[in-house]
């Protein structure tokens, strides 16, 4: 065997190894935090939800109106909007009427502390919040009754901040699939993948804060620090030493249908952010698709005394039929096609991974916003102390995770 060959084999085994522990370490930790017939948890304490509006996503009336079906009494809802001439305003108002004993009010106003208009329309709720607790959570988030409780459940003494991933549900439309496919079996599984090792991260659809520790790092305003406000929690957490946990069960975020250019643009300012905010592990991202293993698995199969169709069928079900295995047991969306969109998405992670690279600017709902590109030398130095403090932590937290699952 040749050494190209002996290379790109022990790529291949390499990548496809990583895929399937990632998805067994994710599956392992959502089934050990699922509900199983557990009593009813007590209320939780006193809390400010506050919701930053901005246009009408799709399902926005059943996604604000489940807002007012929580199951905690003692919940003060802040509805934020930047205009009064939003489309939104209406409907909000509108569900306000239906529930008029709801601790509910509707705060119009856009003071600019940052160049992150949602942070700007944060900033109002948060100052007006009469509790302690604040949660932060996007318009699209479509609550559970049991919402509040599942985030305080996963609150320890050594908690910064409990945060939620989006999960996709009720896609319409092939692009809308492959949206599911980006946030559920790939984000979503990567982040509670890092959630189990102990490297949570926060993500700003939803984000439980105690107002105090905020304060400590300077208040809502210290978010600014960096273009994504999910980014600049998870660094203001782990400065103070504390941990960011992901909730029990991520929540559902309903689709709809989506164009292409809505899924791609998306994806593509996720990506800036991340690659803005954490470079050491954005760069891995590049290799994280099963795109280059099939391809290395088609160009190698013959050399190997393998026949090539075979060996890259087999391949792409231990793929993506792990992935479909995983959505089955967290019951996230799954349909026949599912498999050939997460294909499409590995098709286009490379590209992401480019274009993420090479350019500055999104759109943000008509905001147009840039993010500061590091230069060579800034990378290594980005990079440098990752390497030399990730490995044998990761280390620890593995042979943590396998004596409690022994």
């Amino acid at each position: 065997m040749t050494a190209p060959i002996l290379a790109a084999a022990s790529l291949c085994l390499v990548a496809t190894s990583i895929h399937v522990v990632s998805i067994v370490v994710a599956a392992l930790r959502l089934y050990r935090h699922a509900p199983r017939n557990r009593p009813p948890e007590q209320a939780s304490p006193p809390v400010s939800l506050v919701r930053p509006l901005c246009g009408i996503d799709n399902h926005a009336a059943e996604t604000l109106s489940s807002t007012f079906r929580l199951a905690d009494p003692n919940c003060e809802i802040l509805f934020c909007v930047a205009s009064a001439n939003d489309p939104v305003v209406p409907l909000v108002r509108a569900l306000m009427a239906e529930h008029p004993d709801a601790a509910a009010r509707l705060l119009i106003g856009d003071e600019r502390v940052s160049n992150n208009p949602k942070l700007n329309n944060v900033l109002k709720g948060w100052r007006a919040a009469q509790h302690e607790w604040i949660v932060l959570a996007d318009a699209n988030v479509l609550m559970p009754p049991d919402y509040l409780r599942s985030l305080f459940a996963r609150w320890r003494s050594d908690t910064g901040l409990v945060a939620s991933p989006p999960i996709g549900s009720r896609p319409r439309g092939i692009w809308a699939e492959v949206e599911c496919a980006f946030l559920n079996t790939y984000e979503a599984r990567w982040q509670y993948v890092a959630d189990a090792l102990g490297f949570g991260f926060a993500q700003g659809k939803t984000m439980l804060w105690r107002r105090a520790d905020l304060e400590r790092a300077g208040g809502i305003e210290a978010l600014a620090k960096e273009v994504a406000e999910d980014a600049a929690s998870t660094k203001i957490v782990r400065a103070a030493g504390r941990k960011v946990r992901l909730a029990a069960q991520p929540f559902p975020q309903p689709l709809g249908r989506r164009g292409a250019s809505e899924v791609w643009n998306r994806q593509l300012r996720w990506a800036r952010l991340r690659r803005a905010s954490f470079f050491a592990c954005f760069l891995p991202e590049a290799l994280s698709g099963g795109l280059l293993p099939l391809v290395l698995m088609a160009a190698i199969a013959p050399a190997l005394g393998l026949p090539r169709a075979l060996s890259v069928i087999s391949l792409a079900i231990v793929w993506y039929g792990g992935e479909s295995l995983l959505a089955s047991m967290a019951h996230w969306h799954l349909s026949l096609r599912y498999p050939f969109c997460c294909l499409l998405r590995d098709f286009l992670l490379p590209i992401l991974f480019v274009k993420a690279l090479s350019g500055d600017d999104f759109a943000w709902r008509g905001n147009e916003m840039r993010v500061q590109r590091p230069r060579p030398r800034e990378m290594m130095a980005l990079v440098r102390p990752r390497l030399a403090t990730f490995a044998p932590v990761a280390r620890r937290r593995l042979r943590s995770l396998r004596e409690r699952m022994s």
